[in-house]
């Protein structure tokens, strides 16, 4: 798959993040210019894990976004439905619990999990409002899901300057650096096809989430969305 669209074929996805899942973790923060931990420090304390509460950590990969929570004391369920990155994660970090799960046909039952959270994982599936009403449905009366994703810059000419490097310079550094760099360049494209920030809060509403709000960070790059189940 080179070409990003909002209409995505399960497999394809799937296969693709199989075969960058041994180097995601390193060449996502060289792409990043380095804030993809920033970004995960900014979630966790937005998300605010505490001893015992139940996440469910929905396409968690290789568990990245999920060890800080873990740290903190909350009990985590890490769930992707690539094998590639759960070998990964599992291998990396085997103090996690890993999982095979579908964003859009999630195995748990309704009320399961105090918080529901997804990093830069939304986007790659064939139905984002699916998934964000599959993340209600398994989140607790009350509870809230969480979401990390890349969005777009608010200053129109970083945004045009960020743009350009994405479809530019990006797909140019995953060619020296990723054992797949066709995944990189589907990436980029699936940024640019994304909602903007009230785009997405517009959809969580529609779902079923209320009280939804975010957070900009590094200008708009990424945007941390929060809602609550009623």
């Amino acid at each position: 798959m080179s070409r990003a669209n909002l209409g995505k074929d399960p497999d394809d996805v799937a296969a693709m993040f199989d075969g960058v899942a041994r180097r995601y973790d390193i060449v996502n923060d060289l792409l990043s210019l380095g804030r993809t931990k920033a970004w995960r420090r900014a979630a966790t304390k937005i998300i605010a894990p505490t001893p015992g509460m139940k996440i469910l950590d929905i396409a968690a990969g290789p568990g990245s976004s999920s060890e800080p929570l873990f740290k903190a004391g909350a009990s985590v369920l890490s769930t992707d439905f690539s094998e590639g990155m759960l070998a990964q994660g599992r291998k990396a970090r085997p103090y996690l619990s890993f999982s095979k799960a579908d964003a859009l046909n999630l195995p748990f039952e309704a009320d399961s999990f105090e918080v529901t959270t997804i990093s830069f994982g939304l986007r790659n599936t064939v139905d984002y409002p699916k998934a964000l009403a599959e993340a209600l449905r398994v989140t607790k009366s009350g509870g809230r899901m969480v979401i990390v994703e890349f969005s777009h810059p608010t200053w129109r000419p970083f945004r045009i300057l960020y743009m350009s490097y994405l479809m530019r310079a990006l797909p140019a550094i995953a060619r020296k650096t990723a054992s797949n760099p066709d995944a990189y360049i589907y990436l980029a494209e699936s940024i640019r096809a994304w909602p903007d920030q009230k785009g997405l809060a517009t959809a969580m509403q529609g779902a079923g989430w209320s009280s939804v709000t975010w957070k900009n960070l590094t200008f708009g790059v990424v945007a941390v969305h929060s809602g609550i189940k009623g």
